[in-house]
């Protein structure tokens, strides 16, 4: 490792955003006396009758769930986008708004209430992946829709309201912030080199192994050398690959099996159900080539030194940038020990 980069101050570059990070390794070592999270690690029961997700049981807009054996989705009951809105826009002076539409979904990824993906075998996650594939596909199919947002948000800490293991997909008519930068980004890379940003990126990483955690034939999990999160990890195709329904029946098998074994390593770390906020960037679906893209999942987990201390964003990072104290290296370092 370069020891300019475990010892002092300094600023590393997120090549898909453009944006930078604050690195301060020397505060590592620093004691804590902040706040420490509640750890809930509570034994649930497979299947909880007041639980809107189960099979069977009653939603709160009044239907009734199917008795799903794997995957169940539907469209969200309280969707944060309107499909059916008018379409308009605002303009006065600097007030300036715009109409959105989209169409969210929610995804049960089992029908046992006490499980989540680092409980799940590698055959079932593939299901997820494939109920993935087919939702990208119809809800970036449908008029107006072009973008899909997969992603899933696991445990109170994160403002999950339910611990039924769910996530969501949220499609709509423009590109949000985040998807927005990666697209210039990779775009801008692609015309230049001819290549893909993150494939060159995963080869260099691979023939470092400084900050990777697992690899298969397909995948590579890695903790970002731009990492902002403490152990934020990302999951990367080796070959580029514009969306999720590039791979095949092997590679979503093996896509599977790098989710399993990621989550399963968060689980190990402090001993607890890991929570963290998950999602695909991938490819818009406006009917363009988008051959620049290269499609990657991203593990944002909380957790910092324990399964109760939590990394907050506050302060110099509202107003600032984002600031970590434990290297990408280290944090690497660490998970791989757990695979």
């Amino acid at each position: 490792m370069n020891t300019d980069l475990q010892d002092y101050s300094h600023k590393r570059l997120n090549i898909l955003t453009g944006e930078w990070v604050l690195v301060s390794p020397h505060r590592a070592k620093r004691p804590w006396q902040g706040q420490n999270e509640t750890v809930a690690n509570e034994v649930r029961p497979a299947h909880d009758e007041t639980c809107y997700l189960c099979a069977g049981n009653k939603r709160i807009n009044g239907e009734i769930n199917p008795n799903y054996k794997d995957v169940f989705v539907f469209t969200n009951d309280f969707a944060a986008l309107q499909y059916n809105s008018p379409p308009f826009s605002v303009k006065d002076g600097l007030i300036e708004a715009q109409s959105e539409q989209g169409i969210c979904k929610v995804i049960c990824f089992s029908p046992n209430h006490s499980k989540s993906l680092a409980d799940m075998s590698v055959n079932n996650i593939q299901k997820v992946v494939e109920a993935w594939q087919t939702e990208y596909k119809t809800l970036g199919e449908c008029k107006g829709i072009n973008y899909v947002q997969i992603f899933e948000n696991k445990g109170a800490v994160m403002g999950c309201s339910n611990p039924h293991p769910h996530g969501q997909i949220w499609s709509q008519s423009t590109l949000p912030n985040e998807v927005e930068k990666k697209d210039a980004h990779q775009r801008t890379y692609f015309s230049t080199h001819k290549s893909s940003l993150l494939g060159d990126y995963v080869s260099q990483e691979l023939n470092k192994q400084e900050r990777v955690i697992y690899e298969n034939d397909a995948f590579v999990v890695l903790v970002p050398f731009w990492a902002i999160w403490p152990f934020e990890t990302m999951i990367v195709p080796k070959q580029a690959q514009k969306s999720i329904l590039e791979m095949t029946h092997t590679e979503a098998l093996l896509f599977a099996e790098a989710i399993s074994v990621i989550t399963k390593v968060y689980d190990r770390l402090f001993s607890t159900s890991f929570p963290y906020s998950s999602g695909i960037h991938q490819a818009p679906t406006n009917g363009e080539d988008n051959k620049h893209w290269h499609w990657h999942m991203s593990f944002y987990p909380p957790l910092l030194r324990s399964a109760t201390v939590k990394k907050f964003m506050v302060g110099y990072e509202m107003f600032g940038s984002p600031q970590r104290d434990i290297t990408a290296e280290i944090a690497a370092q660490k998970l791989r020990e757990l695979t």
